[in-house]
């Protein structure tokens, strides 16, 4: 296929790693991470998480960015013209591009709690004093209907417009500043954890294992926050593969996009756990680690506010990299398989993704008696079913696509860009046939399971 204006292609390959790297860098970094490897066992998590990187999660992204680059389209497209037009393969495709579509429908929430915590920590949280005032504001932000749809929409707009400037105007531009900013944030943040009482016992949490926290269980959340954090099964990865030019090296852009990942993760636990430490708060806070604990701590720390600001600012920059990736995989398959201008592909699933987002932003008060399943709000129903019945089984159907369906001559091509093929080849295509598909359909039997 050719490459229209519409479709794009990066400028450079700094380019293609910050986007790639802004991808994977979001809220599960800054947000999720700290507190599942707070419930977990600190160290024997993140030892177990980094092997579920390498093993599992590079195998499969540069699965994604093989499918993408080596048709030059996106997800059902790729799957269609790879698998000669089978339905069940572009089913596949479709997939992908679907869970990329309802993830950004909640994502956006969450990132509008972030923003609204921007504007509350530069007012100085409403004036709110004491820990039980201000960790009860969370409450207030859930709950809030205008709130919520207010800066879902804002955010949905900052994304639609980064994605409607394209591959190297909007989407490779906005990584420039957006993936340098937000390292500069975390080692601001970092060198003021440093100088707090709890640095060292937050630096044996994370760094020293105790394997006998570990459970089973624990091990599965591991793998399966690897596969989630690297924005793999939702169309991301094998999208942006699909601007790449044929001779850069995707073998070692995985691994560089997967180091950069897990750094921020391991940053930011450095930078919260001293904090929480310090305080004597729990690491095992759960999901409001970040939005009810930390505003506490910051409210009782010198200089408190501001760093609460950059702290959020660093939130909602780390949500838009990831968000923009989000989009893009919708915006890529209206260009390719419907022939649309990047401004109608882009604006129309924007409007279409907010709207889906409607009821998500309204879980907390409006909607908050409605349980699609269960217990589950609308909400959590679409935050259970991308991370846990479509991500995983999109990442699924790419290791077996991969290692028993493309052909095994265009695989080579790809894993060697352009250069001679190497002995590291067999044990990636090993893993890809063999432990990849066993790992990824263990984490899913155990989540439908649990």
């Amino acid at each position: 296929m050719s490459e229209t204006a519409d479709r794009g292609h990066w400028g450079s390959r700094l380019g293609f790693l910050l986007a790639c790297a802004g991808s994977a860098v979001g809220l599960g970094n800054i947000w999720k991470f700290p507190y599942i490897a707070g419930e977990n066992g600190g160290g024997a998590f993140v030892l177990i998480y980094l092997v579920c990187i390498f093993f599992v999660g590079i195998p499969i992204m540069i699965c994604e960015f093989a499918i993408g680059r080596s048709t030059h389209s996106s997800p059902v497209k790729a799957f269609g013209e790879l698998s000669g037009g089978s339905k069940g393969w572009i089913g596949a495709g479709i997939l992908s591009v679907a869970a990329a579509f309802v993830l950004l429908s909640f994502y956006s929430v969450v990132a509008g709690w972030a923003m609204h915590y921007v504007y509350l920590s530069v007012t100085g949280f409403g004036g709110a004093t004491g820990a039980e005032a201000i960790g009860g504001i969370f409450g207030e932000v859930f709950s809030s209907t205008k709130g919520n749809l207010f800066w879902h929409f804002a955010f949905i707009a900052m994304t639609t417009g980064i994605v409607l400037g394209g591959v190297q105007a909007g989407i490779e531009r906005a990584s420039r500043i957006l993936m340098p900013t937000l390292f500069i944030m975390l080692f601001i943040l970092l060198a003021k954890a440093v100088t707090m009482p709890g640095f060292g016992k937050a630096v044996t949490f994370v760094f020293y294992p105790d394997l006998s926290k570990l459970s089973s269980a624990g091990i599965l959340e591991a793998l399966g926050h690897s596969f989630f954090t690297l924005s793999l099964g939702m169309g991301s990865m094998m999208t942006y593969g699909s601007y790449l030019k044929d001779d850069f090296d995707i073998v070692r852009s995985s691994f560089v996009i997967s180091v950069l990942d897990t750094a921020v993760a391991l940053l930011a636990c450095l930078i919260m756990y001293p904090i929480i430490f310090s305080f004597g708060m729990d690491p095992q806070a759960g999901p409001g680690l970040v939005f009810k604990s930390m505003p506490i701590v910051f409210a009782q720390m010198p200089f408190g506010m501001p760093l609460a600001t950059l702290f959020f600012v660093l939130l909602t920059f780390a949500a838009l990299s990831s968000a923009i990736s989000l989009l893009e995989p919708v915006t890529a398959y209206m260009i390719d398989n419907r022939g649309w201008s990047r401004v109608k592909a882009t604006l129309i699933p924007a409007a279409a993704i907010f709207l889906f987002g409607v009821p998500s932003a309204l879980s907390g008060d409006i909607l908050s008696g409605y349980h699609l399943v269960g217990e589950k709000t609308f909400f959590d129903t679409m935050d259970f079913l991308v991370s846990n019945i479509m991500m995983p089984l999109a990442g699924l159907f790419i290791a077996v696509f991969v290692g028993y369906r493309m052909d095994i001559e265009i695989v080579k091509k790809e894993f060697a860009s352009g250069k001679p093929l190497n002995k590291l080849f067999s044990v990636w295509f090993f893993m890809v046939k063999y432990v990849c598909p066993v790992a990824v359909t263990a984490v899913f039997i155990h989540v439908i399971t649990k």
